[in-house]
């Protein structure tokens, strides 16, 4: 008999996944080893992604947050209330020469991740950076180099779908063919913000508001959907080969260059094309991906819950018949999610959040934390998956601002 290793354990555990079915990693306690010692986090960026981040890493078996990064005195203080127990620094420096750190979380503004995520991967350091991993073509490829030139060290990107349970188990259950032939895709991000933020200094100001700076803000194709359109590509198994981009502002007329509403068309190789649209003007219906084929629909929303929509000429599958049905308006959907099929689900309801499935943020850390434990190996969001998101993100975004179309440059997915 061949012993398996905790490692291929581990990898092999997380390519298992059917929709529908109840998955041990969905359960958000787990026991870790009992020899294995806490990571050492460090923080870097402490505004309210970094926030989010550090509060997500206390709840993650295996991690400590043991200092915290920020270059705005208040946020230090901030700090200092949240997590008494972190060492605070103005400069990150001290925390990448701090020996004892051996993990960094990047949680700046987008353009600053370059210069931080190359030192922490030169100072000897796993990195977690935040996505999008670049705001220009430039600083993904000289991002991705240090990243790969690291072999003995981890770096994963924050597009974390990629590691949530849930999409994992759509994921596959998409590739075995449940849609049929796909024939078209749409998503959306709505969410009425200004995006503006406010300041009693003109100098934070400017800091604060970089996302509407268009020398640096990828918009909102990059800054608010990335992480959607990774999933489209993901489990479409191709990447875009052009995109037709529109982007106008239509609320917020305070002078901003960035515009606060965009839609734009994503044509793959295989003749599916994806219409997605974005608005800082409107909140209805929030956030969804939509994937239709000739057998069936797949809808996300909600950060994972996911239904199946089929066809009346479509094969009866056998798992059907246990799964929880909801309806929607005029339709039927089957619940792709975590206890579905079971029968004591039928009563659940739908728009509630199970209370032991966790944030697609958590299973993104925990992911990395389980990295330290029993890797390295590359992570589900790795280097390349970085380059490849920033790549079509601005590309996407230079089509929007153009209000043009653009062809995606094949080379710019890949360092060779």
């Amino acid at each position: 008999m061949k012993t398996v290793s905790r490692r291929d354990f581990l990898l092999g555990t997380t390519a298992l996944s059917g929709a529908g079915l109840v998955r041990a990693a969905n359960i958000k306690t787990r026991a870790w080893p009992l020899s294995r010692d806490n990571v050492q986090c460090g923080i870097i960026g402490y505004g309210p992604q970094g926030r989010e981040i550090t509060d997500t890493l206390m709840r993650v078996p295996g991690a400590q947050v043991a200092a915290i990064s920020d270059t705005y005195a208040p946020m230090l203080r901030r700090a200092q209330r949240d997590v008494p127990d972190a060492t605070r620094h103005e400069d990150y420096r001290e925390i990448l020469d701090n020996p004892d750190i051996q993990a960094v979380i990047i949680a700046t503004p987008t353009h600053q991740h370059r210069g931080i995520a190359i030192d922490a991967l030169e100072a000897g350091k796993n990195v977690y950076c935040e996505s999008p991993m670049a705001s220009s073509i430039d600083d993904a490829k000289a991002i991705a180099r240090a990243a790969r030139d690291a072999s003995s060290q981890i770096f994963q990107v924050g597009q974390m779908y990629r590691s949530n349970p849930q999409h994992r188990s759509v994921f596959q259950f998409m590739r075995s063919g449940a849609i049929g032939k796909p024939a078209m895709a749409r998503g959306q991000w709505h969410a009425k913000d200004s995006w503006r933020r406010a300041s009693p200094s003109a100098e934070r100001v400017q800091e604060l508001n970089w996302r509407l700076d268009p020398s640096v803000s990828l918009g909102l194709i990059g800054e608010a959907a990335l992480n959607q359109m990774d999933v489209a590509y993901w489990v479409l198994g191709e990447l875009p080969v052009s995109v037709h981009g529109f982007g106008q502002v239509m609320l917020w007329d305070d002078g901003r260059e960035v515009p606060d509403t965009i839609q734009a068309i994503f044509e793959f190789p295989s003749g599916l094309h994806m219409m997605f649209d974005a608005t800082l003007a409107s909140s209805y219906e929030d956030s969804y991906e939509v994937y239709m084929g000739d057998n069936s629909t797949i809808v996300f929303r909600d950060r994972g819950k996911a239904w199946m929509f089929k066809e009346v000429d479509s094969l009866m599958l056998g798992w059907e018949v246990y799964a929880r049905k909801d309806r929607f308006y005029k339709e039927t959907g089957i619940a792709l999610l975590a206890n579905a099929t079971q029968l004591d689900a039928q009563n659940a309801d739908p728009t509630v959040d199970d209370p032991n499935i966790e944030t697609p943020h958590w299973y993104a850390l925990q992911e990395f934390m389980d990295n330290h434990a029993f890797g390295p190996y590359p992570p589900a969001a790795n280097w390349e998956r970085g380059l490849e998101a920033t790549a079509i993100a601005v590309t996407a975004n230079e089509a929007i601002i153009e209000r043009t179309h653009k062809m995606i440059d094949p080379q710019l997915y890949t360092l060779d």
